[in-house]
């Protein structure tokens, strides 16, 4: 492990137009942990983030950010959007993940996977998924998870097509409302997909009121960091993934 002001680095490969990864990050950094970001292209700014934006920003050449990224040395690296390999589908993500770690020396999460990984370890296989994503990437998300034996029982839109900059104005509780309306009785969890998306504020609330946990994507990604930097440590206020120790 190499040491920074603390106990790990976590360095994260952010889309370029995506405002709220960091401070997201922020709000669920363990003590003792720093964070490092780097950013990262292949899609058009002006372009509504659809399947066609989302597929190219998965398969864009990752080599000048993670070169940048490498060069504060992190024990874990996140890369940062969710989207970007739901339209790849479970092999490319599950790739990524190992292509990235060959060539930084780095563990490395996914933002889809470490979906599938939360909802693993909390022994859930059915739930509700809501998202600001367009309706085609919303299917390829349920196909994705589908793969990993999740089934999606009930979903829930924003209902109009958001640009890059759209997603991440939704406040917090434009998506308590989405969350809400993607729960179902015979859901065991809701899952609030997109890295761009102001959840963490939300997560613990929402929690309360539909009384089963509440999993987002950058949430997701923070827990399954510190696993792999052997921080075990509870999150108070930050929903019940990260709310207890997991050995």
């Amino acid at each position: 492990m190499t040491h920074s002001r603390g106990r790990a680095r976590f360095g994260i490969l952010v889309p370029f137009t995506n405002t709220n990864l960091e401070p997201d990050m922020t709000l669920l950094r363990p003590q003792g942990v720093s964070l490092h970001f780097a950013r990262m292209g292949g899609y058009d700014q002006d372009e509504i983030p659809d399947a066609d934006q989302m597929y190219g920003l998965g398969a864009a050449d990752l080599d000048e950010p993670l070169h940048l990224l490498q060069g504060v040395r992190p024990d874990v690296i996140l890369y940062g959007c969710t989207s970007a390999t739901l339209t790849h589908g479970l092999a490319f993500d599950r790739d990524l993940a190992a292509r990235i770690k060959a060539q930084s020396g780095a563990e490395t999460v996914t933002a889809a996977g470490a979906l599938v990984h939360a909802l693993g370890i909390l022994g859930i296989n059915r739930i509700g998924f809501a998202s600001p994503y367009v309706s085609e990437i919303n299917e390829m998300a349920t196909s994705f998870l589908a793969q990993s034996d999740i089934d999606t029982v009930a979903r829930s839109e924003v209902g109009k097509a958001l640009d890059n900059y759209g997603q991440g104005e939704l406040d917090p509780q434009a998506v308590y409302e989405l969350g809400l309306a993607a729960d179902h009785p015979e859901a065991q969890a809701l899952v609030l997909s997109c890295t761009d998306m102001r959840s963490v504020e939300i997560i613990a609330r929402l929690e309360e009121v539909v009384g089963k946990p509440v999993i987002s994507s950058n949430q997701a990604m923070a827990f399954q960091a510190m696993q792999l930097a052997g921080i075990s440590e509870a999150l108070p206020g930050c929903g019940q993934l990260l709310e207890r120790e997991w050995q």
